[in-house]
């Protein structure tokens, strides 16, 4: 049996946070849970020659993710983004440009790796440079399950290139406020369980998973319509919380657990993350189904 990896693709960053620097981007805090999960992860982007660079880094090992496919450019910063919070701890983002995440260039071995890979993540972000888009679009054509995490951020996406990712992927995952552009794009208006509906049949997608914040998530396969109120906790900050539960559901999803299964966990595990602050907090799979049986969480060891 064949053990099971993904790859995420795009930015690794450093969100400047009110208390202080902490390693982030979308992509990134996906890989990062999934390896506390138990799924070995990669990530391919690209780092500045500078010592945020050399930091970023040194943290991704840490936290056990394959770095091999991040590269150094001599030319750009590494990434930055300035974070603030709300009163809920809901965060807005002022997102620096152009950066070495800008310019991810295609090897022979980020392509072996994706073709190898049991999931193959990535977002829109990545997609506002060219030269990254590229990049996405051959690693796209021989990724056998791509994962699209919309991940709307304003102003760097447009209708055309999300419509193009949405053709290669197999797996969408968006909230509620993406399902409402992405379907106002197209004109189609009706409740979210017909707008799950339309965009998997639009784009032929394989599963469609929607996030709901505080009310949890749904999930649309061939087998039907699945949903799951979420799980209430004390929010730290939501930092990270839509990255986690992503993570936790392709933990289940790519074990072959039953759809209801994967969403339950995967809500359970934003939610976990959403009760610590930061967004790639250490967690493990004990904490999440501590949570999910209403048992404090138990840290990692």
């Amino acid at each position: 049996m064949h053990k099971i990896t993904a790859v995420c693709f795009g930015e690794v960053l450093w969100d400047l946070l009110p208390a202080g620097a902490v390693a982030g981007g979308a992509p990134m805090n996906v890989a990062c849970q999934l390896k506390n999960l138990g799924i070995a992860s990669s990530m391919i982007s690209a780092v500045g020659q500078d010592e945020l660079g050399h930091q970023l880094l040194t943290f991704l090992r840490q936290k056990g993710v394959d770095t091999s496919l991040i590269s150094t450019d001599p030319g750009l910063p590494t990434g930055t983004v300035k974070v603030s919070l709300d009163a809920q701890g809901i965060p807005s983002y002022e997102i620096v440009q152009p950066v070495a995440w800008d310019n991810i260039g295609l090897s022979e071995a980020a392509t072996q790796a994706v073709s190898n890979a049991g999931a193959f993540v990535f977002g829109s972000l990545a997609a506002r440079s060219e030269k990254t888009l590229n990049t996405l679009t051959e690693l796209l054509s021989v990724a056998a399950f791509p994962v699209f995490d919309v991940n709307l951020r304003a102003p760097f996406y447009e209708e055309k290139t999300v419509g193009t990712l949405l053709q290669k992927a197999r797996l969408l995952k968006l909230n509620d406020e993406e399902i409402d552009i992405l379907c106002g794009w197209a004109g189609f208006k009706g409740d979210q369980p017909e707008q799950m509906e339309f965009l998997k049949k639009e784009f032929q997608l394989d599963v469609v998973v929607l996030t709901r914040g505080a009310n949890g998530a749904a999930l649309l396969d061939n087998s039907g319509l699945y949903e799951h109120s979420g799980y209430r906790v004390e929010v730290a900050d939501t930092v990270g919380s839509g990255d986690a539960f992503l993570a936790g559901f392709l933990s289940q999803w790519l074990g072959g657990a039953a759809p209801l299964s994967c969403l339950s966990f995967a809500c359970a595990t934003g939610a976990l993350v959403a009760t610590l602050p930061g967004g790639t907090p250490d967690i493990n799979e004990q904490g999440v189904r501590d949570l999910m049986h209403g048992s404090t969480p138990r840290p990692k060891c």
